[in-house]
């Protein structure tokens, strides 16, 4: 861990992480998004290519928005920095999600409730393509990562691959790219 992320506070960790939980709207992708605009370029709490790194082990198991969020706060500060960031992530979502399911159970036959429903759909699809056009021009930065962008895409939308098989077959793919440099050399 850097001299830098040992000065973040446990409080400024759940509450930065709460306020990303309160303002972060549009679901998975879109709440990564803030997350790196935040942590990454922000508060420069962690690097980029250690952001991505937290992205790629969040594909593995449950909500992804969660796990990067859970895995930046133990960068900052270990296992309660990331139980900190988890929580403080969670609540303002628990909190709204449950409010938000009352009010659909109780009046979801409203044709105005659904006709507003539909209309957000688009926008969220919308959203999650941007932040990945806006990450792919940031980290695909040659030849063999724009192979590696279309095959992982190809797997997941033609081969209907799993995200943990896909990310295995890419560290697979750079672990034998760099050994074959290195013995080449």
């Amino acid at each position: 861990m850097d001299k830098s992320a040992q000065r973040v506070s446990l409080a400024e960790i759940f509450k930065t992480f709460f306020m990303i939980g309160l303002t972060g709207f549009g679901g998975g992708m879109a709440i990564v998004a803030l997350v790196e605009r935040v942590c990454v370029r922000e508060k420069q709490w962690i690097t980029a290519e250690e952001f991505l790194h937290g992205l790629a082990f969040g594909q593995i198991l449950g909500p992804f928005s969660l796990n990067v969020c859970t895995f930046t706060g133990h960068h900052l500060r270990g296992i309660r920095g990331g139980i900190l960031a988890a929580a403080g992530f969670i609540m303002p979502s628990f909190l709204l999600v449950s409010l938000l399911s009352w009010l659909y159970f109780t009046y979801n036959k409203l044709p105005q409730l659904q006709a507003a429903l539909k209309g957000t759909n688009p926008v969220v699809i919308a959203l999650i393509v941007v932040v990945a056009i806006d990450m792919g021009k940031k980290q695909i930065k040659n030849a063999n990562g724009v192979v590696m962008a279309l095959a992982a895409f190809g797997a997941a939308v033609f081969l209907k691959l799993n995200a943990a098989w896909i990310l295995l077959a890419a560290a697979g793919w750079s672990l034998a790219v760099t050994i074959y440099r290195r013995e080449s050399t």
